[in-house]
């Protein structure tokens, strides 16, 4: 059966995600129809996924209807802003009914929990490419900026990571322990967005960031627009097994310091309000590890276990490098 780009929309998109009350005309208008609450600062980011870059033709569409508003939650989950609206425009080479129900299906699963709602968008033809903008609201004066880190700040960050690195390694032939694949994979093609943790820092970390581009790149970006430096210790990284054992293996730190789609928060703060951060995140399932230090200067370097240090050259993903 044959679907038009309208029959496209009703059919896959036009009751999706959560349902707000700020939310006056979704979609099948013009335009939507949006109020941001009083009181209220909007804050608004855009990604792009394209076939080819950031996944494959093979990959499951459910997970990668996930991972597509995943990516976005998470700059929200940075700046500190609690999720409302989002918008998709979706370009397929063909109208593939299998493939739509899945991936709207994944798309609906995340935003229906995070109690975002699709409010518009475009379907059009063409090489399969995802954008998502996403738009979340924040009390003025409270979202957590790149800028604020200061000489000193303790330097913590989420989770795990290298593991969706590794997993990419692992997709090219690289071996890694049966075991371990399940949960890198996971980590690669479905990543959690770090809302619930964002919502108990606001206020008090000093400056935030997401890791996708991996841990150097992204804190080096907080260096950069707080006019700081970083040192990192190599020992202090939080690591699964898999990311472990890779390392001794390779002695390779980069999977860990370079590594993209982490999509985990790296956040600043001052020492003296460690213990107020600690029990803001108590009860959570994700923790966080303090693992290094704010200076004076600029870039970031890295203190192996062997007590040397090295610049973090790694200068993350460019699409146009």
């Amino acid at each position: 059966m044959s679907l038009s780009e309208f029959d496209l929309i009703r059919a896959y998109f036009a009751d999706i995600g959560a349902s707000r009350p700020d939310v006056l005309l979704g979609v099948g208008d013009d335009c939507a129809l949006l109020r941001v609450p009083p009181g209220r600062d909007l804050a608004v980011s855009i990604d792009t996924l394209v076939c080819g870059s950031h996944f494959l033709p093979g990959d499951d569409p459910k997970t990668l209807g996930h991972k597509s508003l995943a990516v976005n939650l998470s700059d929200l989950a940075a700046m500190g802003a609690e999720p409302a609206w989002a918008t998709l425009s979706l370009t397929l080479p063909e109208v593939d009914a299998e493939w739509l129900a899945a991936f709207s299906q994944g798309f609906s699963t995340l935003a229906r929990r995070t109690g975002i709602a699709l409010v518009g968008g475009d379907t059009t033809r063409g090489p399969l490419s995802i954008s998502i903008q996403v738009q979340g609201f924040v009390e003025p004066g409270k979202a957590m900026r790149r800028s604020g880190a200061r000489p000193g700040d303790l330097i913590y960050v989420s989770g795990h990571l290298g593991d969706a690195a590794l997993a990419l390694l692992a997709k090219r032939g690289v071996p890694v322990a049966p075991e371990n694949l399940p949960g890198i994979m996971d980590r690669l093609h479905c990543p959690e967005p770090r809302l619930d943790l964002s919502a108990r820092i606001r206020g008090i970390a000093t400056a935030c960031i997401d890791i996708s581009d991996g841990l150097g790149a992204d804190l080096g970006h907080i260096c950069e627009s707080s006019g700081v430096a970083a040192l990192i210790l190599a020992a202090s990284l939080p690591l699964s097994p898999a990311v472990r054992d890779r390392i001794a293996a390779t002695g390779d730190w980069g999977i860990a310091l370079a590594g993209g789609d982490d999509y985990e928060l790296c956040l600043t703060l001052p020492p003296e309000r460690r213990a107020e951060l600690e029990s803001a995140i108590a009860g959570l399932a994700i923790g966080l590890t303090p693992i290094g230090t704010v200076e004076a200067g600029a870039g970031v370097r890295c203190m192996m276990p062997d007590g040397s240090v090295s610049p973090v050259t790694g200068r993350g993903y460019d699409h146009f490098r």
